[in-house]
């Protein structure tokens, strides 16, 4: 619970909420706001001592800026960069400072200064939106970079998203060149103050960043530094008064989610190894994991000489840069050296995938110390852990967080190395689950829900990708419906992403903000539909990517299921989640209206696919998933379903033949109804293709495709062909859920009860999970060996748990030395003849199960 006190400040009203994260993020409204400039609040927080305050402050309204746009002179063009400007403007303090707060954004990415320091550590702030609509702005604190005297406050200004290269496409997609917006104000000790804002006082230079390109890469010659120009006391005469732009009319916005810092560093496992060539050598680099960021350099020589950094993610087999799949992504950074002894250099505005770096144009001979992996992808803290018995399975588990690290810089991305690097939303919604437990990544899909819905057609459809620079906003009324309707799986994450996060965190009002969003898009499926058939075989619309990479058709990359019946399935899949978010908001009359609209595609579904034996159309391993996930059939043919499935499992000797649609939920499938064994099957299988064969080829991400490369035909088509790409990796929710035994409960979601319920299996000998929730820390870590089983959970304070132990031939359950039906906590719900279900209060608990 928070109290806000709103006294000071004069002004219109405005509503306000206060943001508080403790053990779980509470949102709350705190009545009308007196707003003048920005609004300072003070929050008592109620959990904390009596009397203990946490001050809260507002944002900027979009009247409050009354800055300017601003830029440098040189555009470039669609395929030529520019050098990237330095902007700076000088003022000075007679008196002492209380308080200021710098309020900045850029249509482009910034990073912005104060007296010689950076104001912050994010990187390629403010992000990635839909530019034609909205940006978002930063506020930071730099009370403790000011003094009296004179300051300067300055920026550096890259392409970005904005002007860059955007996947295949070419250079300045939104506008041609980058600009900032920026407002400083500064509060005094007397109670009087400054604001200090962008406009045509600011002076603006160019420096050493030649290029910087999101996807080629950055070239930085260090003659060319402009030593002191963010500090008091440099020369500017020379400078030149920036451009000043129109103001592009959009909305600026308070940053939502997490920005992108450098999170960790990473040395290279071994020396590198020469690379011979005519006239200098080159030398190679494994940094022992495919990461995301760049590199940061040490190195001497003389001035004028130029270092080159090439990356790649793996190598041909002569031992150089396989570079094939990276497409026009030249992933090249590029150093001049100023010939002034050691010289330490990490680009600005580029990031690349990689595991293998070649470094050329080196003035002797490098070694580990030379290059350093920087690290960056959005500030989440990690929550979840899980691991073991079998070090292969650890592995993938390894993979599937370094898949997610990648590939969450900002948006979720497909792939962070070839010329496309797009919000997939097909790949976000189904590894949306998984990746919430690994990270807190409440606020990272917050920001990109909004982008989905800011990305929404005047039809309610979602397109493929978030944002959609592919069509840009005041195309989307026309031209093919690709541009706007994702198709099956894809445009559907504009129901499942926004659901999937209130399951995991509990979090109602993002719900509730997004759900006219998600109305629109379940009705446009309404009247788009023939007869409650999605997709239909004449249907003049866009039909979809179907089951994106399967290997069970005779196209390489669609798959054998039909795109009718992946569209039909959806569309009920979407129609029963929007019937559930309204019972949740408590618009009942529309949960009833949904549910029978479910109803009716379910019907719609049995009729055209289903046979009367049970049988589904192109008998595909997706179509029965689909069916049995989305409770398409009725139950008599619910056994059936699952008997064709498992059948055609075994008939590929215990292989996959899912792709992006079916492979989330297959495994899933298969424990929810009695073949968890099946489902162990998959998991452990080793040859392609399965989730450990990549493991036994020394991946440390997850692939694109299951056969990226193999032994007997080497690299796939190398137009497709990531081998860092998380979409696979959302097993991972069933290594958390039903091999540990954490799960959450739709009916108290945020873990306010527990669902824990592992089904041991696959030969494994232990498990064990931790995931920090909202209300606390919960763990799961059981043994077994020679018929005992040992399980100790933890249920963290104000939750409950559902505890599923279980057992074999009418065994005892205990907890510690006491039967588990007397011990404290426990509440004995039902026996079944391979478990014993019990209610359990927050605590830890320590279960045990003997058959002796």
């Amino acid at each position: 619970c928070v109290r806000c006190d709103t006294s000071g400040g004069a002004g219109r009203a405005a509503a306000g909420k206060a943001h508080v994260t403790r053990a779980r993020k509470l949102v709350v409204g705190c009545g009308p706001l007196a707003v003048s400039d920005r609004l300072r609040k003070v929050a008592h927080i109620l959990a904390h001592p009596v009397g203990q305050l946490e001050q809260v402050e507002a944002g900027l309204l979009d009247q409050s800026w009354q800055a300017t746009w601003i830029g440098g002179m040189l555009a470039g063009g669609a395929y030529t960069t520019s050098p990237a400007p330095f902007l700076r403007t000088s003022f000075h303090i007679d008196k002492p400072v209380a308080r200021a707060r710098l309020y900045a954004t850029a249509l482009g990415v910034y990073e912005a200064y104060l007296n010689g320091s950076a104001v912050s550590e994010d990187v390629f702030a403010p992000g990635w939106t839909d530019y034609d609509l909205r940006v978002q702005y930063q506020a930071y604190d730099v009370s403790a970079q000011l003094h009296q005297g004179e300051n300067v406050l300055g920026a550096i200004l890259g392409d970005g998203w904005y002007a860059g290269h955007v996947a295949w496409m070419e250079r300045q997609r939104y506008g041609d060149r980058p600009r900032l917006l920026a407002r400083l104000v500064i509060t005094y000790d007397d109670g009087s103050s400054d604001v200090i804002v962008s406009g045509p006082d600011w002076a603006f230079n160019y420096g050493p960043i030649l290029e910087s390109d999101m996807i080629m890469g950055e070239s930085y010659d260090a003659r060319r530094e402009l030593t002191g120009w963010n500090a008091p006391g440099y020369d500017a005469a020379r400078w030149l008064p920036v451009e000043i732009f129109a103001d592009p009319g959009i909305t600026i916005t308070a940053m939502r989610g997490p920005t992108v810092r450098r999170i960790m560093d990473i040395r290279p496992v071994a020396e590198p190894r020469e690379l011979p060539e005519f006239p200098s050598s080159k030398w190679l680099f494994d940094m022992g994991q495919n990461m995301v960021g760049r590199l940061r350099i040490r190195v001497r020589g003389e001035a004028g000489s130029t270092i080159t950094l090439r990356h790649a993610e793996m190598l041909n087999p002569d031992g150089t840069l396989y570079t094939a799949n990276l497409r026009t992504a030249k992933q090249a950074d590029h150093y001049t050296l100023k010939g002034e002894g050691e010289e330490i250099w990490e680009p600005y505005f580029t990031f690349h995938g990689f595991q293998y770096v070649e470094l050329s144009g080196f003035q002797g001979t490098p070694t580990r110390d030379t290059v350093t992996g920087v690290v960056l992808h959005s500030t989440m803290a990690q929550t979840g852990a899980f691991s073991c018995s079998d070090a292969r399975i650890n592995q993938l588990q390894h993979n599937i967080e370094w898949g997610q690290r990648g590939n969450f810089v900002d948006v979720p991305t497909d792939c962070p190395q070839r010329n496309e690097r797009l919000g997939w939303t097909g790949d976000a919604q189904v590894f949306i689950a998984t990746a919430a437990f690994n990270f807190d990544v409440a606020g990272f899909f917050s920001k990109w829900i909004r982008d989905v819905e800011d990305a929404q057609s005047p039809a309610g459809a979602y397109p493929m990708v978030v944002p959609n620079p592919v069509v840009r906003r005041n195309q989307r009324t026309t031209g093919p419906a690709a541009s706007t309707d994702g198709g099956p799986a894809w445009a559907d994450a504009g129901v499942i992403c926004p659901w999937t996060i209130y399951l995991c965190y509990g979090d109602k009002g993002m719900l509730a903000e997004r759900y006219q969003s998600m109305q629109r898009y379940v009705d446009f499926l309404h009247t788009t539909s023939r007869d409650g058939i999605r997709c239909y075989a004449d249907y003049d619309g866009w039909h979809g990517f179907g089951d994106w990479l399967a290997l069970d058709g005779s196209s390489d990359r669609f798959g054998n299921t039909s795109k009718e019946l992946l569209g039909t399935a959806f569309f009920a899949y979407s129609s029963n989640l929007l019937s559930q978010a309204a019972g949740v908001l408590g618009k009942h009359e529309d949960e009833a209206r949904y549910r029978a609209l479910f109803e009716d595609v379910r019907r719609a579904f049995q009729a055209r696919f289903v046979t009367a034996r049970g049988l589904i159309g192109g008998a595909s391993q997706t179509s029965y998933v689909l069916a049995l996930h989305f409770d398409l059939l009725p139950a008599e043919l619910r056994p059936v379903a699952l008997d064709e499935l498992v059948r055609d499992i075994q008939r590929r000797d215990n292989h996959l033949a899912t792709g992006f649609v079916g492979t989330p939920y297959i495994s899933r499938v298969l424990s929810d109804n009695g073949r968890a064994d099946v489902a162990y099957a998959l998991l452990h299988q080793t040859t392609w293709p399965s989730w450990l064969y990549s493991v036994t080829q020394g991946a440390t991400t997850i692939w694109e495709r299951w056969d990226g490369w193999t032994h007997d035909r080497g690299f796939q088509d190398p137009s497709m062909n990531s081998f860092n790409h998380y979409a696979y990796g959302a097993i991972g929710a069933w290594l958390y859920a039903v091999v540990a035994g954490i799960d959450v409960d739709p009916q108290q979601p945020g873990y306010k009860r527990i669902v824990m319920r592992p089904q041991p299996g696959g030969g494994l000998s232990s498990a064990s999970a931790e995931l920090q929730g909202p209300y606390g820390t919960i763990r799961s870590a059981w043994k077994q060996h020679n018929g005992h089983f040992d399980w100790q959970i933890t249920v963290p304070p104000n939750s409950t748990a559902l505890v599923v132990v279980p057992v074999k031939d009418g065994a005892l359950v205990y907890e510690g030395e006491t039967p588990a039906a007397k011990a404290d906590g426990v509440r004995v719900l039902q026996h079944e003849p391979d478990t014993a279900s019990y209610e359990v209060q927050a605590g830890s608990y320590h279960f045990n199960v003997s058959s002796e």
